[in-house]
C-alpha cells in the first residue's frame, strides 16, 4: 500500500497518475476528495481529511508500506515553522505506530547552508523531526521550481516581463515538478531501499534570471525581459497578495538565501534530471501563457 498526501498538489497529482497506471494499492489523504477525477477516485482508496489531523493519519497510514510525504504551503501561516511541524509532529507519531516502512518527503537543497533561509528552514527541521523516528527515508532535495514562473503567466502575455528577488546576474538552479514526481515515483515503488539519505533533483540548467528571459524568449518567439524587485517591495508585494507578515518575510529570506548560493555546495555533486528549462518552457510555460 502507497499513501499519497496532497494528491491535487503540482508534484502529487503528478505522482498519483503515474502510479495509478500500475499494479500497486494506492490510498490517497484528501481535505476535498471531489478535486480528484472520477477516474482517479474510482481506481484508489480516499480518507477523507487533513494529514495534520492525527485519526486521518493513522486510518491512512494502517497497513502501508510507503508514504509520499508533503506538507502543503498555507501564506496566511503566523508560524511557518509550526505549520510544518505541526503536520509532521503528527505523521512521525502514525508512521512508528503503523510500522510504516519507507517515506519520501519532499525537501529542499541547502540543509547544509547554517543560516535562516527563510521558508526553507522549516522543510530542514521536517526532515529532521523524520529521521528521529529511524524510519528509512529519502527526503527529495529540489531547487527553485519552475512552475513559480506559471502565477505570472498573464504578466508575461501582457507586459512581456517577469519578476523575481532573485539577483539578476546570479545563477539560480531549477527544477521542474514533473522530474520530482518521476522521483518519488520510483522510490515509491521501490521495496529495497533501506536507511535515511537525500536525494537532490535538479535540471541541468543553472540560469541567472536575465538567462530566463531570453530562454522564455526563445520559446514564445516574443521578447521577454527579467525586473528584479528589491526585498521590501517583494515582501510589501505578498502582503498585497494576503499573505501573513511571517510567510511573506519568509519569500523574502528565501530569495536571500537563493542569492547567497545556498543550493550550490548540493547541486554540484548531483545527477541532473531530464528536464532543460527550455524544454519546460516549451512544453508548460507557452501553453500557459497563450492560453
Amino acid at each position: 500500500m502507497i499513501v499519497i498526501t496532497a494528491p491535487t498538489g503540482r508534484i502529487g497529482h503528478q505522482v498519483l497518475e503515474s502510479l495509478t497506471g500500475g499494479t500497486e494499492a494506492i490510498r490517497v489523504i484528501a481535505r476535498a476528495p471531489d478535486r480528484l477525477s472520477a477516474q482517479i477516485r474510482d481506481r484508489v482508496e480516499v480518507v477523507q481529511g487533513s494529514h495534520n489531523d492525527p485519526a486521518v493519519l493513522t486510518k491512512a497510514f494502517t497497513g502501508a508500506d510507503a508514504v509520499l510525504w508533503l506538507v502543503p504551503p498555507n501564506p496566511s501561516a503566523d508560524d511557518p515553522m509550526e505549520h510544518y511541524l505541526g503536520f509532521t509532529r503528527p505523521a512521525c507519531e502514525a508512521a512508528t505506530a503503523q510500522g510504516v516502512q519507507r517515506i519520501v518527503g519532499v525537501s529542499s537543497l541547502g540543509a547544509d547552508y547554517g543560516e535562516d533561509a527563510g521558508l526553507l528552514t522549516p522543510a530542514f527541521a521536517m526532515d529532521d523531526l523524520i529521521e528521529r523516528t529511524g524510519v528509512a527515508y529519502r527526503s527529495l532535495r529540489m531547487p527553485f521550481f519552475m512552475e513559480n514562473l506559471l502565477a505570472q503567466a498573464e504578466t508575461i502575455k501582457n507586459q512581456g516581463t517577469f519578476f523575481l528577488a532573485n539577483a539578476a546576474d546570479r545563477p539560480l538552479r531549477l527544477v521542474a515538478t514533473q522530474d520530482i514526481a518521476t522521483t518519488a515515483t520510483r522510490l515509491l515503488l521501490d521495496d529495497t531501499w533501506t536507511g535515511q539519505d537525500s536525494v537532490p533533483v535538479l535540471s541541468p540548467d543553472a540560469l541567472t534570471p536575465t538567462q530566463m528571459a531570453r530562454t522564455i524568449s526563445e520559446a514564445l518567439g516574443k521578447p521577454v525581459t527579467f525586473q528584479q524587485v528589491g526585498m521590501a517591495d517583494y515582501k510589501a508585494d505578498m502582503l498585497r497578495y494576503g499573505m501573513s507578515d511571517a510567510w511573506a518575510q519568509g519569500l523574502a529570506d528565501m530569495a536571500r538565501a537563493q542569492n547567497n548560493g545556498i543550493y550550490e555546495a548540493e547541486a554540484a555533486s548531483a545527477t541532473p534530471s531530464p528536464t532543460t528549462f527550455l524544454h519546460w518552457c516549451q512544453d508548460v510555460l507557452a501553453p500557459a501563457v497563450q492560453n
